[in-house]
């Protein structure tokens, strides 16, 4: 089946990134890009219906017109790339896309708020976590160049790593110098062993085609710890699993965006 990756484009500051950084992995995947955006059209209350229809089409036509200019000025000509325009929320389109004979990574921009960055997944950002079930890929806005030289991959005891997606994103992954490390965050004073077993067997899992490795963070500061292996570089993807602690948990999640990928440049890939 073929790969492919759909850019949630909505002209912010955020856009022009989102399309580079996916077009520079696009070609190492072999996988082909369709760009959508939920337009927004402006309707007089008293409007019939037809002029109603008249103005979304026009707003979609120059959402449209807008999305081939900015793809003309960030991707070569010769790139095929396929768009896809509507007024219906994504909630609704997104299925549809997803229904068609492709394997699909979905795209959408993490928003900072005030010269702070505090970071929070921005309302679309979080329904799309929330409600769709895909590989969601999670990017900050610093970054625009594609690497995966190091891959952590946080593992949870109450909600078990989906493996079967996680098999189907490393297709989308050259194993070439990719380094994985599955860890796990541990609250202080607790039982450790059956988890390392649980890192040891993933690890297991898929040495034949990576470098693996697996760590516990534990101790006084086990947040701290965690941060000083995952280095804000841009070569690395963090993984979480939908549902999980790291992505539920306040303190969690509040350190592992803030830190780790908004103020840094990681890339966050969430497997539903």
């Amino acid at each position: 089946m073929r790969k492919r990756f759909i850019l949630l484009v909505d002209f912010s500051e955020y856009s022009t990134n989102l399309i580079k950084y996916a077009y520079d992995w696009s070609k190492e995947a072999n996988a082909t890009i369709l760009l959508h955006h939920q337009t927004t059209a402006f309707l007089p209350a008293f409007a019939d219906n037809e002029a109603k229809q008249e103005l979304t089409q026009h707003a979609n036509n120059d959402a449209l017109q807008k999305l081939q200019l900015l793809v003309k000025k960030l991707i070569p000509n010769t790139v095929e790339i396929s768009y896809s325009v509507s007024e219906i929320d994504f909630y609704h389109t997104l299925p549809n896309l997803l229904a068609e004979p492709y394997e699909n990574l979905i795209f959408v921009g993490l928003k900072g708020t005030g010269l702070l960055k505090k970071i929070f997944l921005g309302s679309v950002a979080l329904e799309i976590i929330r409600n769709t079930d895909n590989i969601i890929v999670a990017m900050p806005k610093e970054i625009d160049t594609y690497s995966h030289e190091k891959i952590y991959i946080a593992v949870s005891q109450n909600k078990p790593l989906n493996i079967l997606e996680l098999k189907k994103f490393f297709k989308f992954i050259d194993n070439r110098n990719t380094n994985i490390t599955f860890f796990y965050l541990a609250k202080p004073n607790e039982n450790t062993i059956a988890i390392n077993k649980q890192l040891h067997d993933l690890s297991e899992m898929f040495s034949e085609n990576f470098n693996t490795n697996y760590t516990v963070y534990k101790g006084d500061n086990p947040l701290e710890d965690m941060k000083n292996v995952i280095n804000n570089n841009i070569e690395e993807l963090l993984i979480v699993q939908k549902g999980s602690r790291l992505l539920t948990d306040q303190l969690f999640r509040n350190f592992l965006i803030n830190e780790l990928v908004f103020t840094g440049q990681t890339p966050l890939v969430v497997l539903p």
